[in-house]
């Protein structure tokens, strides 16, 4: 059962990536000239509910109880990616998807994953030492 805290941590994490996401797709449109977004409104959604998807598999791996720890990031990496997947597929049938829609979806998620990944294992690290001198002080 997840606390409040935890729950305000978690939509803290969204929040924040979210508008950083937002903001560097902004820039980057706005860098090649393109002042609009294209896609326009279901692009925001479709990139809210992607980051979604990525952050119940990033809660799914720092909860499972699964070692070593690359295992239970694979166990949580693989289903989230093919539900990436479906709602890819699934957001093709209300508009045509781009030729490389889901290359898009595998390099962006995969990178965010990974990125996700990589904080928590240096955390992890960091708390285990930091527990590890405490107890050498007692």
């Amino acid at each position: 059962m997840m606390n409040k805290k935890k729950w305000i941590q978690m939509a803290s994490i969204y929040s924040v990536i979210y508008t950083a996401i937002t903001l560097l797709n902004s820039v980057l449109y706005l860098s090649n000239g393109v002042y609009e977004d294209p896609s326009g409104n279901w692009h925001e959604l479709d990139r809210a509910i992607i980051l979604q998807i990525g952050i119940a598999a990033f809660e799914l791996c720092t909860n499972l109880t699964v070692k070593p720890l690359i295992l239970r990031y694979v166990a949580a990496y693989v289903p989230s990616q093919l539900l990436a997947f479906a709602y890819v597929w699934f957001s093709g049938l209300r508009e045509p998807l781009a030729k490389t829609a889901y290359r898009d979806i595998w390099i962006n998620f995969t990178c965010l994953f990974l990125l996700l990944c990589i904080v928590n294992t240096v955390v992890d690290i960091c708390r285990k030492k930091r527990r590890q001198k405490e107890g050498e002080k007692q």
